[in-house]
């Protein structure tokens, strides 16, 4: 393998259609294709489990919002011109399946299943947010700067709905939940 260590005055690497890192990228964009197709499935489920009416609002929001970065991620592939194509996303299904546990193992309708879906869902956020900030700065490296700006944004909006859900686990959920008794 080569490996260069020049790059353009502006951090952009000059890379071949066929790069290892492009071809890297381009996995990588699979793999978060399918974890948003997995969180559109999943998020419904989160919604029907929760008890807050704010977090079944914040549930709806955020599935509308996670069909646009589908759609986003669609754009990606064609700029890339390439088929939209999903590859497993492990760490998201064991998110979720974490998640379907929560809901499993706490009772219905308490403040503590409402935390515990919090919880999974702030995982599944975090996740994002790693992912979409490394492929956002991939996409900028590999000089692909209108794919960088669409990451960047779905990376921001990420960041939003994490901070969302903070403000609705302090907003009394988990205050209500440590005065549950068993």
């Amino acid at each position: 393998m080569k490996s260069t260590t020049s790059k353009s005055q502006n951090n952009t690497a000059k890379t071949s259609d066929n790069s290892l890192l492009k071809e890297f990228f381009i996995d990588e964009i699979k793999d978060i294709y399918w974890a948003e197709k997995h969180i559109t499935k999943t998020l419904p489920k989160m919604k029907k489990a929760a008890g807050s009416a704010e977090l079944i609002a914040c549930f709806d929001e955020h599935l509308a919002q996670t069909k646009t970065h589908v759609e986003r991620l669609e754009q990606v592939f064609e700029l890339l011109g390439k088929k939209p194509q999903a590859k497993k996303c492990e760490a998201i299904e064991g998110i979720t399946e974490e998640g379907e546990s929560i809901i499993e193992e706490t009772e219905a309708g308490t403040s503590t299943r409402d935390v515990g879906l919090i919880l999974a869902a702030q995982k599944v956020e975090h996740y994002e947010i790693a992912t979409y900030g490394g492929l956002a700065q991939l996409a900028k490296t590999l000089g692909l700067e209108e794919i960088a700006e669409i990451l960047h944004q779905t990376l921001e909006e990420e960041k939003q709905t994490d901070q969302k859900l903070t403000g609705v686990a302090e907003n009394n959920i988990n205050y209500v939940a440590a005065t549950e008794e068993e």
